[in-house]
């Protein structure tokens, strides 16, 4: 039996908290999720681990299905706006030993709605690679999530954009929850690449690094890279142990300082570092050299535009495709960047992450491009404190590292030596913990909103 977004079928083991599935084992449980949804309908799986949630992914796509996966960390407001504009047909809560569908949608859709219940009555017989087949979500690190669509040909045309051979004897470690689009297609990736799978529930340096002896690929975000470096550069025994021959790296341009630990560390290990969006997919890889685009792009007066077969097909607005808005096939979705003459692509950041200083407007990604990977930076943040007199002030929200913590001094040293007087923070704070998405990026908005109203749990660093 061939799973559809995988264009094969299962040749992989895929292992999850001490239990591991061969492929005849995976094929019987994808197979019994698909005989609990109604063919073609619109599908939210809430709860569950992530063994468990990935077969009944997989089980959604072969009945033809469209798939929400809800995020547990979202607050009830989050929850309930993804909710209204998915407007699945049925939610499964995977926490219940025998998952039963419960009918939930209440969208006011027509007969021709845009994702209807197919014809077929018996599981099994997907539709065709143009149809929605995954609903994702914007990681909510710049506001609240939008519910996207996701053909199943996007994804499988995304596993060849990244360019990466995997191999029967790999065992691709997937470290964080499958409802981020981030570590789904990591999990996808490797399962259509016919490579083994280790599933992690939730982000964890030390387990990350134990998990990383007997896997070969790992898929997460620079400042996860970071901390796995420092667990390895304490433990001596573990970093002996490490079997990682590639880091698959997304969500975040990787500090060169980064990448030289990351040598130092793991000598010959590969990093793979991709840059994409939720309504894009990939978009340019870089493996060794300067980022190159994978798919068509132009910049226009700053501002990225892609065209690409990779892309989304819109937003739901109450259980209703609202198309993008393209210019001719091209679409942007407000990132700034520059195309160099050589054809590599810079990317310097959303427009929404930049600060109004003084009259000088600076982009937050660029300062933490510089402060990110500093000795006792796990990860930084950079926002806006409002000011009377400046409008904003740029603030950087520094996540320590409590057994070697920076110093203000050292910081802001790095900044003179980098950025123009404009960039450099006027505020520093230290957390023990940034506030995260799902796939391990900052939230983004909550931290402004915090430092808005004076909220965010900060000391002065």
């Amino acid at each position: 039996m061939v799973l559809p977004v995988l264009g094969r079928s299962p040749a992989s083991r895929v292992a999850h908290d001490g239990t591991s599935l061969g492929p005849a084992e995976l094929l019987a449980r994808v197979r019994s999720a698909a005989r609990l949804l109604p063919p073609g309908s619109r599908v939210a799986l809430d709860g569950g681990d992530a063994l468990t949630r990935l077969t009944h992914f997989l089980g959604a796509d072969v009945a033809g299905c469209a798939t929400l996966l809800l995020e547990p960390t979202w607050a009830e407001r989050e929850r309930t706006a993804v909710l209204a504009d998915a407007a699945p047909h049925v939610l499964l809560d995977l926490n219940q030993p025998e998952p039963t569908p419960r009918q939930v949608s209440t969208s006011t859709e027509s007969d021709d709605s845009p994702l209807p219940l197919v014809s077929s009555s018996q599981p099994g017989t997907p539709r065709d690679d143009v149809t929605p087949f995954y609903l994702p979500t914007t990681s909510g690190s710049s506001g609240r999530p939008k519910v996207l669509v996701r053909s199943r040909r996007s994804w499988l045309r995304s596993f060849d954009a990244l360019g990466l051979d995997l191999e029967p004897r790999d065992r691709v470690l997937v470290p964080g929850p499958l409802s981020s689009s981030l570590f789904l297609f990591g999990a996808l990736h490797a399962l259509h690449g016919g490579a083994d799978v280790h599933l992690l529930d939730r982000w964890s340096a030390p387990d990350a690094a134990a998990a990383a002896r007997h896997s070969t690929v790992v898929h997460l975000v620079p400042a996860m890279l970071s901390a796995l470096l420092s667990t390895l550069e304490r433990d001596p025994v573990l970093r002996a142990e490490c079997g990682l021959r590639v880091v698959v790296c997304g969500g975040a341009r990787v500090d060169q300082q980064i990448e030289e630990r990351l040598g130092k560390v793991l000598p010959g290990c590969e990093l793979v570092e991709y840059y994409g969006s939720a309504e894009h997919s990939l978009i340019a890889v870089r493996r060794g050299g300067r980022l190159r685009p994978v798919v068509d792009v132009e910049v226009r007066d700053c501002e990225l535009w892609v065209r690409s077969e990779l892309s989304f097909d819109g937003y739901l607005d109450d259980g209703v495709i609202v198309p993008p808005r393209t210019d001719r096939g091209w679409s942007a979705v407000g990132d700034r960047a520059i195309l160099h003459d050589d054809g590599s692509l810079e990317v310097l950041g959303r427009a929404s992450a930049v600060i109004n200083t003084g009259g000088r407007l600076v982009g937050a990604e660029e300062v933490e491009s510089v402060l990110r990977g500093a000795d006792g930076v796990r990860d930084v943040l950079v926002a806006a404190t409002p000011h009377p007199r400046f409008g904003e002030l740029v603030t950087a929200v520094v996540e320590v590292d409590p057994a070697r913590p920076p110093s203000r001094r050292d910081l802001r040293a790095r900044a003179r030596h980098s950025l123009e007087p404009a960039k450099r923070p006027r505020r520093w704070l230290s957390v023990r913990e940034l506030p995260r998405t799902a796939s391990g990026k900052p939230a983004r908005a909550l931290v402004a909103d915090q430092l808005r109203d004076g909220s965010l749990p900060a000391e002065a660093l």
